[in-house]
């Protein structure tokens, strides 16, 4: 035994080495490379012709972009696709402005309704040379609120030229909206800095103003929808909330109704937030969160909300998103809202505060770096530990081109190479399939590809010795049995392997012990998306359908959200990896789903036991979408999914009537491109 395993190891030590001799030789040859091109990208912007050509090429390059936004449609149809979508959203913008606000018995219902716990809400506002015209309408938006519990902690570090800023706070000191309050110190507290300390020093100088048992963060140009807090001390008292957000809106000029975007949540989710700051705008919580610690932290100037978030909402034990638009950013020269080179530090700034939070989570080894979708919006790498063993599990029957590129893209592509592929025959009958599994058994991938019968086995047969009819559940179950690695992956016998590390992609996260099922990214043969994430109740049948579906691969996504890993209620099936531990935790497939459902079944019991399923970007492959079994659109396929479907609601019945945490109540249900749900914005408004 002794001998065995050094020899094993003596061998996978020379394996290693010769690859990473040969991983250093392409580095070498790639920085040669750069080098080389670098001389000469320097050598021509420094050419006086390249210098004077500015304006032409400013003008090319808006041309470029234009051209590029209609290539990510993909054709005419996604063209006029994403102009219905962008008249939706014109038409959605009228709803979420000023016409959302309260009318006057409503302003008076909320004022005089009493609730369990009326905390006071103490709302820190640092001031630094604000426009007086921006201070205005953001102290007059506190004002208004319907609930009156409040408290505005401004710290001014304006300069001598501002003197104005302090004369407009005492004037409105002097309103009668100032003091509706019905606990003690409610209202404008004012204190002019000696110094101005940065937007962190002058937030934690608001923070010691503060008496509320909740603190509430507003930016000195922004503005509150006037019923926010009421809502705010609703989930306060309807959920036990110790931190809540919501969903807001940037826009520009003198009306929150000249919109430019509007940023609908999920509900909270740690992937998404470790990727960008999604909560962002209005955070409230309470006060003891922060268990003596800083409010904003000065190294993560630019950040700092990012950075506070990642830290409390760690602390949290109910945190509640209202999915409701009330909160209005205000864009303009020089805020991060119009641009974030305006504050090219807060790139930096967001790296560290996530590379804090990650090591306070006990990562170590992990590399953050910017997508294509917006500089603070993070592709993180985790360490894959170790080398565990994968076992890819393949249903197949017949299809042989198919599973022919599907085995052959992982034996030549993959990086990986701790992994074993169980091929699931279930019913082939031809010649040419059968040659085909003699030709693996005699080629380089016999050491890797294990085939068994599922109708051999005759556990799997009638009483009478008969095939039962065709239970993918059944099938993929006993593939696992016949598997012996430490993590499974289901692979469609219809995909290809495009991203060459995607095994790797994908057990960064399924090592986590607070991950269950991950799921890659699968296009269309023509790049259209195919998978990036299930949605519940998504379609027509209410059940779960497919985010971005056929949207161009090249799409960014709604808010960035096809450029990074994120949590999700399932993934397909298709292409899913969990640990083996998990997969026999909620007993792995149920196979009352014969054919439709099963894999968000299995996603919605990992769910159930507190796990987080995952949809990452950085895993993708191909899926030849049912080549396989066909599409369930007609005849008995369309029964059978009825029927599955009804099964499907009734056994997550409270579940989909709670709807899908990371997809925002406020999008349609009948379309899967995040566009919004006009047509019942009245009734979720009053929800």
């Amino acid at each position: 035994m002794t001998e065995n395993n050094e020899f094993d190891y003596k061998t996978a030590y020379e394996k290693e080495k010769l690859k990473s001799a040969d991983l250093a030789q392409k580095i070498a040859d790639l920085e040669d490379k750069n080098q080389e091109l670098e001389f000469k990208l320097n050598r021509i912007k420094g050419n006086p012709i390249w210098k004077a050509s500015k304006p032409a090429r400013s003008a090319m390059h808006f041309v470029i972009r234009q051209k590029d936004r209609l290539k990510n449609a993909g054709s005419i149809g996604g063209v006029i696709a994403k102009v219905r979508y962008k008249q939706i959203e014109r038409k959605a913008k009228v709803h979420y402005g000023t016409e959302s606000f309260p009318d006057e018995a409503r302003i008076a219902a909320e004022r005089n309704e009493i609730f369990a716990k009326m905390p006071l809400i103490s709302i820190l506002v640092p001031l630094y040379n604000t426009p007086e015209n921006f201070l205005r309408d953001m102290i007059e938006s506190v004002l208004d609120q319907t609930y009156v519990n409040w408290q505005l902690c401004l710290a001014d570090g304006s300069d001598s030229e501002h003197g104005y800023v302090e004369t407009i706070i005492k004037e409105y000191q002097q309103d009668p909206r100032n003091k509706l309050g019905k606990v003690d110190n409610t209202g404008i507290v004012y204190h002019r800095l000696e110094k101005n300390t940065g937007i962190s020093g002058n937030t934690n100088e608001c923070l010691k103003l503060a008496n509320g048992e909740y603190i509430g963060l507003l930016d000195h140009d922004d503005i509150l929808h006037p019923e926010v807090l009421y809502y705010y001390v609703k989930a306060i008292n309807e959920k036990n909330a110790d931190y809540i957000y919501c969903d807001e809106a940037t826009f520009s000029g003198k009306s929150i109704d000249h919109m430019i975007t509007m940023h609908f949540k999920p509900d909270y989710a740690p992937d998404n937030l470790r990727a960008n700051n999604y909560i962002c705008h209005f955070s409230v919580f309470k006060r003891s969160l922060l268990d003596g610690t800083e409010l904003f932290r000065s190294k993560f100037d630019g950040s700092q909300d990012h950075d506070m978030i990642l830290r409390l909402t760690d602390n949290a034990e109910n945190i509640v998103h209202v999915p409701m638009l009330l909160y209005y950013w205000r864009s303009h020269a020089g805020s991060v809202a119009s641009d974030i080179s305006a504050k090219s530090y807060a790139i930096d700034a967001a790296r560290g505060a996530v590379a804090d939070h990650l090591r306070r989570h006990g990562y170590e080894h992990f590399k953050i770096t910017s997508t294509r979708a917006f500089e603070t919006i993070f592709k993180i790498a985790y360490e894959v530990e170790g080398t565990p063993k994968i076992s890819i599990v393949i249903p197949t029957c017949e299809h042989l081109e198919d599973l022919k590129r599907c085995l052959t893209s992982i034996y030549e592509k993959s990086t990986y190479d701790n992994y074993e592929i169980i091929v699931v025959e279930n019913g082939s009958k031809s010649k040419e399939i059968k040659a085909y599994y003699d030709d693996i058994k005699n080629s380089a991938m016999s050491s890797v590809v294990k085939i068994v019968d599922y109708y051999e086995d005759k556990n799997n047969l009638g009483p009478d010795g008969s095939r039962p009819p065709f239970n993918y559940s059944a099938v993929v179950n006993y593939g696992v049995k016949q598997s012996t690695g430490d993590y499974i992956l289901l692979l469609n016998n219809d995909t290809q392997v495009i991203t060459v590390n995607w095994m790797e992609e994908l057990l960064m996260y399924a090592q986590r012990a607070d991950v269950g099922a991950v799921g890659g990214k699968l296009y269309f043969p023509n790049r259209k998306i195919q998978h990036a994430g299930i949605v519940l109740r998504l379609g027509a049948h209410r059940t779960a359908g497919h985010c971005h579906y056929k949207q161009e691969g090249m799409n960014l996504g709604y808010m960035g959200r096809l450029c990074y890993a994120q949590d999700v209620s399932a993934v397909t099936g298709a292409c899913l990896m969990v640990s083996r531990e998990k997969y026999d935790e909620v007993g792995g497939f149920d196979e009352s789903f014969e054919v439709s459902l099963n894999d968000v079944d299995f996603c919605l019991k990992l769910r159930q036991k507190g796990y987080l399923n995952i949809f990452t970007p950085f895993a993708e492959m191909y899926h030849y979408e049912s080549a396989s079994r066909g599409l369930d659109l007609a005849g008995e396929n369309a029964k059978r999914y009825v029927k599955e479907s009804d099964h499907f609601k009734a056994k997550w019945k409270e579940v989909l009537d709670a709807g899908d945490p990371y997809y925002n109540p406020n999008f349609s249900l009948d379309r899967s491109d995040f566009s919004l749900n006009v047509e019942g914005y009245s009734s979720l408004r009053d929800a």
